[in-house]
């Protein structure tokens, strides 16, 4: 096994099986395999570890997080945590414009070629719990440049009250996932960008 499925088997589902429990609808329009652009709210570094908990473990080395270099790969030990244990897709978030001759998500479409599945948190960062941020538009321009690849909408409810934003105690409360039909990229960036993020608006 990798270290990427061993950390999950050993460690990350155990410990949501006992300390939350996940309860899942839509399971059936989650994509197997890639490629895929998962596009989901953020409110908790729970969230991760929930959405890649759904997938088999002889999947999840394709299932790549997209994350902010600065902060995940700020230390030694979080460099290695977050590129061998999860498997992040670093974006640098202070410079989303061309440097040199490629673009700084060059590398997420790259990612998408090679059949991976991306899960995005077009808000940016975590925020209030219960809150819905505006969304960036990076994931629109990556379903812009690959309008083949299904773009699936992911609400997490729960992860705010388990682990919320800047605290360190985990607390038992159940987390909600709701996949829902997945998208294909239509019109322009910024319709696009819009058209999925009200669906985040939607309490169904």
């Amino acid at each position: 096994m990798t270290p990427k499925q061993l950390f999950f088997s050993l460690l990350v589902r155990p410990s949501l099986m006992l300390l939350s429990g996940i309860r899942v609808k839509g399971r059936e329009h989650l994509a197997l395999t890639g490629p895929a652009i998962i596009v989901a709210n953020h409110n908790s570094h729970l969230d991760t570890m929930a959405l890649l908990s759904l997938f088999e473990l002889n999947r999840i080395d394709r299932v790549r997080p997209v994350a902010a270099g600065d902060y995940f790969l700020a230390t030694p030990l979080k460099k290695f945590i977050s590129e061998k244990l999860i498997g992040i897709l670093p974006v640098d978030r202070k410079k989303i414009r061309k440097t040199g001759s490629k673009h700084p998500l060059h590398h997420l479409s790259e990612a998408l070629e090679r059949g991976e599945i991306l899960i995005i948190f077009p808000e940016g960062s975590r925020g209030a719990p219960g809150e819905i941020k505006p969304f960036k538009r990076g994931f629109a321009h990556l379903a812009k440049a690959h309008p083949n690849v299904p773009v699936i909408p992911v609400k997490i409810r729960g992860t705010d009250r388990a682990l919320p934003k800047d605290e360190a105690l985990w607390v038992p409360f159940i987390i909600d996932i709701r996949v829902e039909n997945p998208y294909y990229f239509e019109g322009d960036v910024r319709d696009f960008t819009k058209k999925i993020e009200e669906l985040f608006h939607d309490d169904r």
